[in-house]
């Protein structure tokens, strides 16, 4: 007490204190965003802002999803070795979907890797086919395991997220779920911070801009519908404390992440200064609201903010929303330098890393797992052919350039960042058959060659 009437009398730290207990006490002020932050082990809840009011969870949806396919893997059930096969209900999701073909086969590990890194609709629902038969019985086990972890504001009926009436959660209900997967899956949560994947000549990099660029982000997953706003729940542990940040309804891809990160600082910055802060108990006693859940449609997809129903969001402008990093982060770090704001510890792309390799048939390594990869990347060609294949093979002297063609057409058909690879040697062969239809075109005046050569060069452009 005496250090803290000594803070009092002195005027150049007075106002530290004054407004970090106000910054710690005040309630925030009610918005369309509902945001929670707690303790992985105790439960505690270190700051709650709607955060047991109903929401749409999106794609957040599939760490449940994730949750009862590796219950049932340590429970014996299943192994990660054994292989679901893509029917055409899992074919025909809308995306972020990974394509594949009914009739393909893939391991339960990589199909956790390709719905938990990209977010793939399809491959939730081959989970879902395969541990409980069909889409209702796996919402039925995923309802049932809401039931028992407490989830009380929770109800499922797919189990990817795509919009639904029923399919209901809050902040509150996401993070118990989040410490039972800490708690009950230990041997498996690596799925839930998998920092990138590959497939065939695809890199894809995880929706949650946390992993790899905040320091000691450990999990766990995004989601975005336009009636939900982007959604985030994420981990990070720092000096052995593991803190769980839920955000819902933010406005992209990457303010969801700095909000995140934003909580996680106050958490970890305000280590002793717990009698600074009002009880809110734990988070399994929060009060459900009893309310609908708020549709933000016309705030996130409505006018000219149209946004695509995925979870892929690189926005990557550096703002600070509403409620950001305060001068009393000063105090709450123990009157040491501030950290950098978190916005600026996501501006940077995730550190480098390794690409957990995916691909179709059953577990492979070595040589075999290679071949693999190879036999996925050339799948990943033939199905951008198709029709102009067809009609370069009608012109007599188009000679290589269907190949040139077909290798351009993937860009505008394929996800822009995989696309990235393939472009460059698109952009290397067509030059590469242009020179051999010059050279004759000078020895030989013949008119029909170099017309033939040249109408393929020019119809690769507007490809490109």
């Amino acid at each position: 007490m005496h250090f803290l009437r000594s803070l009092l009398h002195n005027p150049s730290l007075k106002w530290i204190l004054v407004g970090a207990a106000v910054a710690v006490v005040t309630p925030r002020t009610a918005s369309a965003e509902a945001l929670l932050l707690v303790e992985a082990d105790t439960g505690k809840v270190l700051q709650a802002d709607n955060a047991t009011m109903p929401w749409y969870p999106a794609s957040v949806t599939k760490m449940m999803t994730a949750y009862v396919t590796l219950k049932a893997v340590k429970d014996g059930r299943f192994t990660l070795d054994q292989m679901f096969t893509v029917s055409p209900v899992a074919a025909s999701q809308s995306p972020s979907k990974m394509g594949l073909r009914p009739g393909t086969q893939v391991t339960v590990e990589n199909a956790l890797a390709m719905m938990m890194v990209k977010s793939a609709n399809d491959m939730a629902v081959v989970l879902a086919e395969g541990v409980g038969g069909s889409i209702d019985g796996f919402s039925a086990l995923m309802n049932e395991t809401a039931r028992k972890l407490g989830m009380t504001q929770t109800s499922y009926v797919n189990p990817n997220g795509l919009p639904a009436d029923g399919q209901i959660t809050s902040a509150r209900d996401l993070a118990i779920l989040a410490r039972a997967i800490i708690r009950d899956l230990p041997d498996y949560e690596y799925f839930y911070h998998i920092p990138s994947i590959r497939y065939g000549r695809r890199v894809t990099n995880n929706f949650n801009h946390l992993i790899g660029r905040y320091p000691g982000a450990d999990g766990f997953k995004t989601g975005f519908i336009c009636a939900s706003g982007y959604n985030l729940v994420g981990s990070a542990t720092r000096n052995g404390k593991r803190l769980i940040a839920v955000v819902l309804g933010s406005t992209s891809g990457h303010q969801r992440a700095v909000r995140a990160a934003q909580l996680l600082e106050r958490g970890f910055a305000s280590n002793g200064l717990g009698w600074l802060r009002p009880s809110l108990g734990t988070v399994d006693n929060l009060v459900p609201i009893d309310a609908s859940p708020p549709n933000l449609r016309d705030e996130m997809c409505g006018g000219k903010r149209k946004r695509p129903a995925s979870d892929d969001d690189d926005e990557t402008a550096i703002s600070s929303p509403s409620g950001g990093e305060s001068p009393a982060m000063f105090f709450t770090s123990g009157l040491q330098p501030p950290m950098p704001k978190a916005s600026e510890m996501l501006a940077a792309g995730p550190a480098a890393s390794e690409p957990m390799v995916v691909y179709t048939g059953p577990k492979k390594t070595g040589a075999a797992l290679i071949a693999a990869v190879a036999t996925d990347s050339e799948r990943q060609t033939p199905a951008k052919r198709g029709k102009r294949s067809r009609v370069a093979a009608a012109k007599p002297d188009a000679g290589a350039a269907p190949k040139a063609e077909a290798k351009s057409d993937a860009k505008p058909k394929s996800d822009a960042k995989p696309a990235a690879k393939p472009v460059r040697h698109a952009s290397a062969k067509p030059d590469a058959a242009a020179k051999p239809a010059e050279k004759p075109a000078a020895a030989t005046p013949k008119p029909a060659k170099p017309k033939a050569a040249a109408k393929p060069k020019s119809d690769t452009k507007p490809a490109g």
